[in-house]
């Protein structure tokens, strides 16, 4: 087993350089990129104060100018060799420089790391320490009235889309009710307030959003673990044992939960991406300046930099994720042996 995990790790290694190759082609051949924008902002510049500065067809820049932009955007060698330096950056943990905020990318990155830390790593607890007890007290109440209005409930919450629920929470607890603040992630004065009062702070701000996050993984984390344990509970081990007298509680415990955590375990590798990712429409909607909404700007804007850096983090990240989620499988069911 640990020469297969070994093998998993070394592999990071090459699937990693083949996903940011990937990328790295897309960006220098999409139109729209910097190169681009910079010459759209100098024509209209140039528009705008109705002077004159034409260089070749009517461009507002000359070919020395557009050199030194190429030069600087990393444009005038071929994708191959930027890549290659990119490569060589990131190797030596630089992962270039912000075309719109002319900061290193590892910078503007960390400015918003502990946000979207923040919000995953919460969020990914409350599902796990809620929706397995709750999946497990289903199962054994099987259409009872309990079973049945969390069912309800946990199943209007999945319709909902997180973003529509977070214009309908903002509407009525913080406009109608003034409960909760509008949005961002502390108020003004937080640094002035007591080490407990920061605390409280930022659970008042981040109340709404995590509601908004946690209704579509609820029902997912839940229905799975409710369906698995009553695939178990109906197998014949169970039953066997408890025919033998084991009681129910210890059958339920100590043989058909264990079986029916190996499908949330296979999953957790791919919820590990979801600390870092967030959502940026709960993001936008709750003025929160977390990852997701880094990563949809940094698109918008052709921030390549950034979109590579992104990439790259969110992409270890899951392959990370990957082996965790073999481990824990292997932790969970001792019949699985990798080699």
């Amino acid at each position: 087993m640990r020469d297969y995990f070994i093998r998993r790790a070394l592999l990071i290694i090459p699937t990693l350089l083949g996903i940011t190759m990937l990328v790295f082609m897309v960006t220098r051949f999409v139109p729209g990129g910097p190169l681009e924008r910079a010459i759209m902002e100098a024509q209209q510049a140039n528009i705008a104060t109705q002077s004159v500065r034409t260089a070749g067809q009517g461009m507002a820049l000359s070919e020395a100018q557009l050199q030194q932009l190429k030069e600087y955007y990393g444009f005038d060698r071929p994708w191959y060799e930027s890549y290659a330096l990119w490569l060589g950056k990131v190797l030596r943990g630089d992962l270039g420089t912000s075309y719109r905020y002319n900061e290193p990318v590892w910078d503007v990155i960390s400015q918003r790391f502990p946000i979207s830390l923040f919000y995953g790593l919460v969020s990914l607890l409350i599902t796990y320490l809620v929706c397995i007890p709750l999946g497990v007290v289903k199962a054994i109440g099987h259409r009872s009235t309990m079973d049945n209005v969390t069912s309800v409930l946990v199943f209007a919450g999945y319709a909902v889309p997180g973003y529509v629920l977070g214009a309908l929470l903002l509407l009525f607890f913080a406009v109608e009710v003034d409960w909760f603040p509008m949005g961002g992630f502390t108020s003004f004065n937080h640094d002035e307030l007591t080490p407990m009062g920061k605390v409280l702070d930022i659970l008042h701000h981040a109340t709404l959003p995590l509601i908004c996050y946690l209704v579509g993984s609820f029902a997912v984390t839940t229905m799975l673990m409710k369906n698995n344990l009553m695939d178990n509970l109906a197998a014949d081990y169970v039953r066997t044992a408890v025919a033998k007298g084991v009681p129910f509680r210890k059958a339920v415990t100590g043989h058909a939960l264990r079986n029916s955590l190996i499908p949330i375990a296979t999953t957790f590798g791919q919820n590990i991406t979801l600390l870092v990712g967030g959502s940026f429409l709960i993001e936008t909607i709750f003025d929160i300046d977390g990852f997701g909404l880094l990563g949809l700007t940094s698109i918008f804007d052709r921030d390549y930099p950034v979109v590579m850096g992104i990439v790259f983090l969110a992409s270890l990240l899951l392959l990370i994720g990957n082996i965790l989620s073999d481990m824990l499988v292997a932790m969970v069911d001792p019949r699985v042996r990798f080699t």
